[in-house]
């Protein structure tokens, strides 16, 4: 799986894979793409966190059009090309003290428990 950061009043509009543009009917399905119940908050900007499957390579993000006329935004779209790991967003989510670094840490004897 890969995951990405997306600010809250955004959507997804195209998705590449590994074949290139992702067609729904070629693959018969739509690209997974999961919300989590995680967030991040940067810049008084709530980010959360999406997890997409592997054959992911890039998304089309963009301002949700209702929110972007009420923030006067001038971003129009953004490509995201860097996916990152679960080990990544377990750094991220350290760095901004939403999870303790400790309970992440590989413990001594490498099992995962102290």
């Amino acid at each position: 799986m890969k995951y990405f950061f997306l600010t809250e009043d955004w959507t997804i509009g195209r998705v590449w894979g590994t074949n290139g543009l992702w067609d729904d009917a070629a693959w018969r399905r739509s690209p997974e793409i999961y919300r989590m119940n995680i967030c991040i908050t940067e810049n008084s900007e709530r980010l959360w966190l999406h997890r997409v499957e592997d054959v992911v390579l890039m998304l089309e993000v963009r301002p949700d059009p209702v929110a972007a006329a009420n923030r006067q935004t001038s971003i129009g779209q953004v490509m995201l090309k860097r996916l990152i790991s679960a080990e990544q967003v377990l750094e991220l989510l350290a760095q901004t003290g939403v999870v303790n670094p400790e309970a992440i840490a590989p413990s001594v004897d490498g099992t995962g428990s102290s």
